[in-house]
């Protein structure tokens, strides 16, 4: 019997959290040439979501791991501090040997070891552009297995139940059958926009049938819904260690001069505060999707799978947390600094009746 033959590609998504912000003009002028603006491909037949700030590109030069074929290579620059890689495989086989693939490319670590050196070895030359780098990167990961052709054209309701057991392997990373809950739960997860396209989201994977240039937008929202995921990280580490400073200064507070201090504290509380703010919200709206609807409910769906509705919602607990703390801080310092001119005036007045007594003695 002959052997089913698919067509697609593997993407492999490395992502790192390496600045604050990352300066795209400036970071053009030190690429020159070889970098371009990126804005998200569109489907025919609806309207094309739009990056208020296009991140910049920058193809790399192929390589191979273990006889893997040439691996095409992309960098991209976001203006909120993101940097990612996107490593691209080709594909042709059947349903077996693509079950194989994810899971050996889900488990492959030295993929990984070899995208952060490549990302620190090209940000050396955006150094410049790079406004307040961390020494320490966050880092998400993220595949992505595209088919453009299966036997017969197949539509995407019949690839569901002649191969779903496949597809969620796939999603899944796993060699093993998977149980009808497990698979139910990951079909669970699809949406389609022509009967002949799919898209099956997972939280470390996607499987989307498509032609290629209609798989470009869902590939792209995965990517956005995954910088999203480590900015929203990186804010959560952020205020966790800042709160955490916040209470071991409120255990001090045993004397008048431990209340005054407070108010240092919560000028830096309150920076804090106004910058997760405006950086969440620069990440939240950098995408604006106009009348697409149907990117906006994909990317909806991306973004409830990779966990950025949880982090969100963290964030946002812990900047309320936060506002909570820094008022009462503000509290207790003014009423330290009342106590404080309260005694000076007491003082005043004592010193004025020793002179008054002392005169008339």
């Amino acid at each position: 019997m002959e052997e089913v033959s698919l067509q697609g590609k593997v993407l492999v998504l490395y992502l790192f959290d390496v600045c604050e912000e990352i300066n795209l003009e400036q970071l053009r002028q030190i690429l020159g040439p070889r970098c371009v603006g990126a804005g998200l491909q569109k489907h025919a037949a609806y309207e094309n979501p739009q990056f208020l700030r296009p991140p910049v590109v920058e193809p790399l030069d192929p390589f191979a791991i273990d006889g893997s074929g040439p691996i095409q290579a992309t960098i991209k620059y976001y203006d909120y501090g993101v940097t990612s890689l996107i490593f691209e495989l080709p594909f042709r086989g059947d349903w077996g040997a693509l079950v194989k693939l994810s899971s050996h490319w889900m488990s492959e670590s030295r993929l990984e070891r070899f995208a952060t050196a490549m990302a620190r070895e090209k940000l050396k030359n955006a150094t410049p552009a790079l406004i307040k780098p961390y020494s320490d990167w966050l880092n998400e990961d993220y595949f992505i297995f595209t088919l453009k052709e299966a036997p017969g054209s197949a539509s995407g309701s019949e690839l569901v139940r002649t191969h779903g057991a496949e597809i969620a392997q796939i999603v899944r990373g796993e060699t093993a059958p998977l149980s009808e809950g497990e698979q139910s739960e990951v079909i669970q997860s699809s949406i389609s926009y022509y009967p002949r396209d799919l898209a099956v989201i997972g939280w470390n994977a996607a499987f989307i049938y498509d032609t290629e240039p209609g798989a470009q937008t869902a590939i792209q929202l995965l990517e956005y819904a995954n910088s999203q995921l480590l900015e929203f990280r990186h804010y959560d580490e952020l205020l966790t260690r800042e709160l955490a400073g916040v209470y071991k200064s409120l255990e001090r507070k045993g004397s008048i001069f431990d209340r005054w201090r407070m108010a240092r504290s919560a000028s830096r509380l309150q920076t804090v505060l106004l910058e997760v703010t405006e950086l969440t919200e620069r990440v939240d709206n950098a995408v604006k999707f106009l009348s697409d609807m149907f990117s906006a409910r994909l990317y909806r769906l991306a973004a409830t799978k990779v966990g950025v509705p949880d982090y969100k919602n963290l964030v946002q607990e812990k900047l309320t947390t936060a506002e909570e703390l820094y008022r009462f801080m503000v509290d207790q310092f003014h009423q330290s600094r009342a106590f404080v001119l309260e005694v000076m005036v007491v003082i005043i007045l004592i010193i004025e009746l020793v002179y008054v007594f002392h005169g008339k003695a």
